[in-house]
């Protein structure tokens, strides 16, 4: 079934301009790009074109207002206000939000309004998080106290992607924020109309100016440009994996502490004693929520022998039903790709599935009441092998595999059989084999009989080729940070006298066991050490001069004695 309503929202700008310091500007040297819809594919606003100019000014804007502005020093409580008046002003725009990201990305309008309620919980989240934030304290014996502070790492970096792209430019200015960093917002170039709205919401909410910046651009001009300024210690981005390593090798020559969500291939291994219904409705809202554009879709559906037959058919017959339609249709269940070139990239792979000898079940076209606008049907290939292309690599489409295995081996052979390791869902009424399958799993991320269900305090990230670092909760605070240790003496210290004239042996390592108290000597003071504890080089009584003997075993020689 097909949709057919068509909206677009009223008021488009027809110009997006970069936001820094506080007011809107051109680039620097007047460059714009267009910007189209994916539903007719025609531009509907110039951009401002970003260049190394304009983000040094950017920077600059940031740095002024981290090193002379009130934020970075601002209360935790303070800071936690102004992050819930922004949240406010999210929720307060949250049908327009939802319309622009719908008319800009082709994301269907029910999922773009979830995304905007998401957006204004990451700020409440982050803003309840700064208040309640502790820092860590330690003790070393009764000696030694070593308590961390806390900073902000300065001016961040933030590169975002083009699906769901106001949630996570949320996702990464929230805890920037929280953290006291200021920012410059480098938003995708397919998909920049819904940032336009941010400046708006901040400025309302009492952001200082320079806090945060936004500066419109190609990724390879001004994402490079941001990268590589040495007065942006940190970069968050999310993104393919080819360009997270352009950015890391970039990032090198100044040391920049760095996060990378990356690409992913990720597993839904269903095992025949599995719930089926529920895992079929989890395996397809995972691969075509979202219009398939969705880093942690399980595009690989693993089944074993004795249900994959029936599973495959029961998931060609619910995907030939998936709803496609325009994006801004509340019945959409798939909308537009995003843009022509990404849509042709994910045609290209359903060609290669037909060519490698896949069998395709539902899917695979463009639906024939849509003959404009990005559009492809809800896609499923049974009997994929592992060598194949749409086994191996990202398609970030529509697109699912299916394919069978025997054992728990081969179910688990087959899901690590990837250069990535974002996510991976585990389906089966055992639950002793679902915790050993999952800790088997190569991805940060595992799911056991549940779909993608998202705690904000839990860590979010992958390993291999899907990514660097971990975000989410104390993690993501951590990163905008720098953490410094304060050591502090709580007794009078024992410090080597180097040059005094006589050799005063200095005090060795703390170690356990040994006597409470140390006996005086030449050049060492009479003093107690906490019970427990030795210094490893206190001379100690010598047995063999009958000076405190240990009593030996009877019949074992001196020489024997230990």
């Amino acid at each position: 079934m097909l949709s057919e309503a068509l909206d677009s929202p009223p008021g488009l700008p027809g110009r997006l301009d970069h936001f820094v310091g506080g007011a809107w500007s051109p680039s620097a040297d007047g460059a714009t790009f267009a910007v189209a819809d994916p539903v007719r594919n025609a531009p509907y606003a110039q951009a401002a074109a970003g260049g190394a100019a304009d983000v040094d000014r950017a920077v600059a804007a940031a740095h002024r207002a981290f090193t002379d502005g009130p934020w970075p020093g601002l209360k935790a409580r303070e800071r936690a206000r102004i992050l819930t008046r922004i949240a406010d002003g999210i929720e307060q725009r949250g049908d327009r939000i939802a319309e622009l990201e719908t008319f800009d990305s082709g994301l269907p309008i029910t999922q773009a309004r979830g995304q905007a309620r998401r957006a204004a919980e990451n700020f409440r989240f982050f803003a309840d998080m700064i208040v309640t934030l502790s820092e860590d304290a330690y003790r070393t014996a009764d000696t030694q106290l070593g308590y961390v502070i806390r900073r902000p790492a300065g001016v961040a970096g933030l590169i975002t992607p083009w699906n769901t792209p106001f949630m996570l430019e949320t996702w990464k200015l929230a805890p920037s924020l929280a953290s006291g960093c200021t920012v410059v917002l480098k938003p995708a170039e397919w998909t920049p109309l819904s940032a336009s709205l941010l400046p708006e919401i901040m400025t309302e909410a009492g952001l200082p100016d320079g806090v945060f910046n936004l500066v419109h651009g190609i990724g390879e001009v001004a994402g490079a440009a941001l990268v590589d300024h040495p007065r942006v210690p940190r970069i968050s981005f999310t993104g393919e994996t080819a360009t997270g390593q352009v950015i890391m090798g970039a990032a090198a020559r100044h040391l920049k502490g760095l996060s990378m969500e990356l690409g992913g291939k990720s597993p839904c291994i269903i095992f025949a004693d599995a719930d089926l219904d529920t895992a079929i409705d989890s395996a397809l809202f995972g691969v075509f929520s979202l219009n398939g554009e969705r880093c942690t879709a399980g595009s690989r559906i693993l089944a074993q022998r004795p249900v994959y037959d029936d599973l495959v058919a029961r998931l060609a017959q619910r995907a030939a039903r998936i709803r496609v339609g325009r994006p801004a249709d509340p019945a959409t269940e798939i909308g537009a790709l995003v843009h022509p070139e990404h849509y042709a990239r994910v045609m290209s792979y359903v060609q290669a599935g037909l060519d490698e000898g896949a069998r395709l079940v539902a899917g695979g076209h463009r639906p024939a009441n849509l003959p404009a606008g990005n559009y492809l049907a809800a896609t499923v290939f049974a009997d994929v092998q592992p060598q194949m292309r749409i086994f191996r690599e990202e398609i970030f489409g529509p697109v699912v595999c299916v394919t069978p295995f025997d054992t728990e081996d081969d179910a688990v052979a087959l899901a690590n059989d990837t250069r990535y390791g974002l996510a991976a869902y585990i389906w089966t009424e055992n639950l002793r084999r679902g915790h050993r399958v999952a800790h088997a799993m190569d991805a940060g991320m595992t799911w056991l009989n549940s779909h993608n269900v998202r705690d904000l305090r839990t860590p979010f990230g992958g390993v291999k080729a899907s990514g660097l670092g971990r975000e989410g909760g104390q993690h993501s605070l951590d990163f905008y940070a720098n953490h410094h240790i304060v050591h502090v003496a709580l007794d009078d210290a024992d410090v080597p006298r180097f040059g005094a004239g006589r050799h005063r042996p200095g005090p060795g390592p703390l170690v356990l066991g040994g006597a409470a108290r140390l006996r005086g000597h030449a050049g060492w003071p009479r003093r107690a050490v906490p019970a427990g504890l030795r210094r490893a080089d206190a001379p100690q009584p010598d047995p063999a001069r009958g000076r405190r003997a240990r009593r030996r075993p009877a019949g074992v020689p001196r020489a024997h004695a230990r």
